[in-house]
């Protein structure tokens, strides 16, 4: 197994770019231990950081222009513009007992409240659950303008959270994605044909993302770690949690596809994004039918009706700038024929 430690060199802050130096390169099927470090471990750094961590946040000082940290890039050896990246999640566990969620300047509802405030939840990792344990107003500046803020504890008052609910852990990689074919630097917050920041909480331990390589090395890079999200991600995140990570990597010359899938024991999910909704839905859509015909040899008009009888559209997320749709597919159609 390959081991990428968490170090200053190993991330960089908020883009994709096809310029950067790989920090890992394996081969096709390796695999790969890793940290995913969320960029709101400052929002509660006595519970979400340790001093590696800090250390990030210190000394990496070239940030934008989005907010996520990313660990990598990884370079797999085989893997050529043309071919598709699987990326196996083995494992994701989370590296501290609580995570955070941000009602943000950028959540569907923000004119709603006027303001941005911090969940803090505690984790039980063996039930699998979370309780909100304590907020408080963020009031430092806009959170979209500074990320990687650390708000020193006593710095503001924690208010104890009313009420005992609790909600299920969906631990998975909010953003993960190859590097973009085009020059520059490409913001981690909306979410492309590279991948990125696709926000499908589906994608966890046992599911596969495939995503088609543009460049020499496929240039992987993760991060966005998240413990919770429901579908939507309506307050602007989810529950923000760094993960210890395993994947494995696999180069596959066999399979093409212009945009990024996730196969998971039941389901394939088709992901389209737009700048409205109707737009994201427009190209989950069409992408549906290109799978159904491009895997399964049906005619467009048979992808159509079965799409109308049988593949389920969710909205993925609507606060990442381009929006998200995503279709589900159930395995269970194609019988023994359900392999990619």
């Amino acid at each position: 197994m390959h081991q990428l430690s968490n170090i200053p060199r190993n991330i960089h802050w908020g883009y994709f770019d096809r310029t950067i130096e790989p920090a890992l390169t394996v081969e096709s099927g390796a695999t790969v231990h890793l940290e995913a470090i969320t960029h709101h471990a400052g929002d509660a750094p006595d519970l979400l950081m340790n001093q590696p961590i800090r250390q990030l946040f210190e000394e990496v000082r070239d940030r934008g222009p989005g907010p996520h940290i990313l660990t990598g890039p990884i370079a797999v050896e085989e893997a050529r513009p043309g071919d598709m990246l699987e990326v196996e999640i083995q494992s994701l566990r989370p590296l501290f007992g609580h995570g955070s969620n941000l009602a943000a300047n950028w959540g569907y509802l923000y004119r709603d409240f006027g303001k941005e405030r911090v969940t803090i939840w505690a984790i039980d990792q063996a039930a699998m659950t979370a309780r909100a344990e304590f907020a408080f107003d963020w009031t430092t500046t806009p959170m979209v303008s500074a990320p990687g803020t650390i708000v020193p504890p006593g710095s503001t008052e924690r208010v104890p959270v009313a009420g005992r609910f609790e909600v299920p852990l969906r631990p998975h990689l909010g953003t993960m994605g190859v590097a973009p074919a085009e020059p520059g630097r490409h913001s981690s917050v909306p979410p492309g044909d590279y991948g990125g920041n696709i926000d499908n909480w589906r994608a966890g331990p046992g599911t596969k993302m495939y995503y088609p390589i543009r460049v020499p090395g496929a240039l992987l890079s993760v991060g966005d770690p998240h413990l919770a999200q429901g579908d939507a991600e309506l307050s602007g995140t989810a529950l923000e949690a760094s993960l210890d990570v395993v994947l494995r990597v696999r180069v596959r010359k066999d399979l093409h596809f212009p945009a990024p899938l996730l196969e998971t024991p039941t389901h394939w999910y088709v992901h389209g994004f737009g700048d409205n909704l109707d737009a994201a839905m427009g190209s989950a859509a069409r992408r549906t039918l290109d799978f159904l015909q491009a895997m399964w040899g049906l005619s467009a008009d048979q992808a159509y009706s079965l799409t109308s009888l049988a593949v389920d559209f969710s909205v993925t997320q609507v606060v990442d700038q381009r929006l998200g749709v995503h279709a589900g597919i159930a395995k269970s159609l194609f019988g023994d024929e359900n392999a990619l």
